[in-house]
């Protein structure tokens, strides 16, 4: 009889053992953790082209409307650090479980609202329910495959994955809404979640370190649920309420403060600070937040533009954006292979750029005449492969020397700065579009311009990483 003994065993080895002993297969916990980021990209956008038939099914008004959108995105943005630290603490299997089962619910009430007041509750509900999710699904990925080529490619399909549900969210809007009814916008999260479900119950495995269970900083949870929360209303409050946005912003970055000094203090903090002193952690964010910011551009104005001024309807809009998520995919795709023989900093430097110049080829050549051809197939191209390229080195940086007990937090912290960099981003740009006055066309080339600019600026941060290992 052989015995097995783990007392000389190396650091390595230890964490080698304790990845594969009984943990999550690596199939499970992607296609758990891309289809779990799909539906929380896609429910994001995927509103947006049914709001003309939300208003007239239920008599909507403006503040309405705004607030069907608004609910989502701002307790998604508060609940994400929150989000992350639970599945460090109560399993990353129960956490994601829960929060699928939130958010399947609340898709459901919403596809059945009678009224304003149901269908905001069950958005708010659905973002609550997104924020638990997203940062499971990478901190899934971080937590099963070890640092290597196997987590690169998991991350830039998560990433692929994501991107696709934001690119296709008008796509898919348009055809629920026009050959089915507004509904199913939300009604069609139910089956997929069930069948995620279904997969996360019968193959994820709850992981939780052994021992003695952390408590949750409570006082840390609230400051940062409402200041992130305030911050993303005041962002959003910016073009139309000059004095409420100043206000949010003000109270946001106060509980903010607080919410800094509260997590120096406390023996178990919601994050630690200490892991800002990680460059990769520090630099991945603040890196990844401002190309963020220039991302909406790509998505957002595309569509007002083919939609505004050469007048496509919802559904040809959601087709012409097929070759951006085509190229948002291979970028992602050859970005694991490109990082196994460059620097994952020189990658990220050559996908920035490449989305920077592919804004400014856009703003050059949107016209009031423009075609699919001459105005969006081009450049569109560009900017998403160049993105599919910048951002899976971003994502990894971001998540680089945090150990597995940290991996929902420091998700959280990843997807908070999306989240909060794309708020921002809509904002600036669209004030900048709005200088151009009435001419829709002139407003949008200002737009890709000033993305251009951003894109430059966060591409420049990236010199500021570690060298990667290869």
């Amino acid at each position: 009889m052989v015995v097995m003994t783990t007392t000389h065993q190396s650091p390595v080895a230890r964490e080698t053992a304790a990845r594969t002993a009984g943990s999550t297969p690596g199939w499970a916990a992607l296609l758990a953790a891309s289809i779990g980021q799909f539906l929380v990209v896609l429910d994001i956008s995927v509103v947006n082209v049914a709001l003309p038939d939300m208003r007239s099914g239920l008599g909507l008004g403006a503040t309405g409307l705004q607030w069907v959108v608004n609910a989502y995105s701002l307790t998604f943005a508060g609940f994400l650090l929150l989000g992350g630290r639970a599945a460090d603490l109560l399993g990353r299997k129960r956490v994601f479980v829960a929060g699928l089962g939130l958010f399947t619910a609340a898709s459901l009430a919403g596809g059945l609202a009678q009224d304003a007041g149901m269908l905001v509750g069950a958005r708010a509900v659905q973002g609550l329910g997104a924020a638990i999710i997203a940062p499971v699904t990478l901190s899934l990925i971080t937590a099963t495959f070890p640092a290597g080529p196997a987590r690169t490619k998991a991350i830039a399909m998560w990433t692929a994955v994501g991107t696709a549900g934001g690119a296709t969210g008008g796509l898919v809007g348009g055809l629920l809404t026009d050959y089915l009814d507004w509904r199913w916008v939300l009604l069609i999260n139910v089956p997929i979640g069930a069948v995620v479900a279904v997969i996360a119950a019968l193959w994820l495995r709850d992981e939780r370190a052994p021992g003695p269970r952390p408590r949750l900083d409570l006082p840390g949870a609230v400051l940062v649920t409402a200041g992130v929360g305030l911050l993303a209303f005041g962002i959003g409050e910016t073009q139309t309420h000059g004095r409420t946005a100043a206000l949010s912003l003000a109270a946001g970055a106060l509980l903010l403060a607080l919410f800094v000094a509260v997590e120096a203090r406390v023996a178990q903090p919601l994050v630690q600070l200490r892991l800002f002193r990680l460059r990769s952690v520090a630099v991945g964010n603040l890196a990844t937040l401002v190309s963020t910011m220039a991302g909406f551009a790509l998505w957002y104005f595309l569509s007002l533009y083919m939609q505004n001024v050469l007048h496509y309807s919802a559904v040809r809009t959601g087709l012409s954006f097929l070759p951006h998520t085509a190229g948002i995919i291979i970028g992602s795709k050859l970005a694991p292979t490109l990082m196994a023989r460059m620097d994952a900093r020189l990658l990220a430097g050559i996908g920035g750029l490449l989305t920077a110049a592919g804004f400014g080829w856009q703003s050059a050549v949107l016209d009031v005449h423009g075609t699919f051809l001459g105005s969006i197939l081009g450049p569109g191209f560009v900017m998403a492969l160049g993105f599919g390229l910048l951002m899976t080195p971003l994502v990894e940086a971001s998540t680089a020397g945090t150990s597995r007990s940290e991996a929902g937090a420091v998700a959280g912290i990843v997807n908070t700065s999306r989240t909060i960099g794309g708020a921002i981003g809509l904002t600036v740009l669209a004030t900048a579009a709005a200088r151009s006055g009435a001419d829709l066309t002139a407003g949008y080339t200002t737009a890709f311009l000033t993305a251009a600019v951003i894109t430059a600026a966060g591409t420049a941060l990236v010199v500021f990483l570690p060298r990667s290992q290869r």
